[in-house]
C-alpha cells in the first residue's frame, strides 16, 4: 500500500492543477462600451446640419419623422446650403434632383434664419415646388419656454 501513487500533493494536500485559467475579463470591456454609448446618444443630436442658421421660434407642433429628410438651409447671408454643402440658387434645383434620383414624393425641409428676408425663403421654397417637389416644409425652433 504505500507503493501508490496519489494526485495530491504531498506538501499541502490538495491537487495539483495542470492548466492556466484563461477566461476574459468582461467588466472592463463592459464599462467602455457603455461610456461610449453615452457619449454618442449625447452628441449625435447635435450632427443634424452643421449650417449655422437662427431658426425662428414658433408654438407649432414637433414633427416626428423616422426617415432622415433632406435639408435646404438659408443662412443670414442669402447663401442657400443643401445639408451642408454651399448650392447657388442656380444649380440648387439640379442638384436637388439629382439627389433624390427625380422624387417628387422626397421630403424637403428648408431652415431660414430668422434675420434674412421672408421673400428669400419664399423664393428659394418656390423655386423648389416649380421644379415639381410637392414636400417641402419649414423648419422652426420652439421658443426656451416651451422646451
Amino acid at each position: 500500500m504505500s507503493g501508490q501513487l496519489s494526485p495530491l500533493n504531498k506538501r499541502s494536500g490538495r491537487r495539483r492543477s495542470t492548466g492556466f485559467n484563461s477566461t476574459i475579463n468582461i467588466t472592463p470591456l463592459v464599462d467602455v462600451m457603455l461610456v461610449l454609448l453615452i457619449i454618442f446618444m449625447v452628441t449625435a443630436p447635435m450632427l443634424t446640419v452643421g449650417v449655422p442658421v437662427d431658426l425662428p421660434k414658433t408654438q407649432a407642433a414637433q414633427m416626428n419623422d423616422s426617415v432622415e429628410p433632406l435639408v435646404v438651409s438659408v443662412n443670414a447671408k442669402g447663401e442657400t446650403y443643401i445639408q451642408e454643402a454651399l448650392v447657388p440658387m442656380s444649380a440648387m434645383i439640379d442638384r436637388l434632383k439629382a439627389i433624390t434620383n427625380n422624387n417628387p414624393e422626397a421630403k424637403i425641409y428648408v431652415r431660414g434664419d430668422q434675420k434674412i428676408a421672408y421673400g428669400k425663403v419664399m423664393e428659394v421654397m418656390g423655386a423648389i415646388a416649380a421644379a415639381g417637389f410637392q414636400k417641402v416644409s419649414l423648419i422652426a425652433e420652439l421658443p426656451s419656454t416651451a422646451r
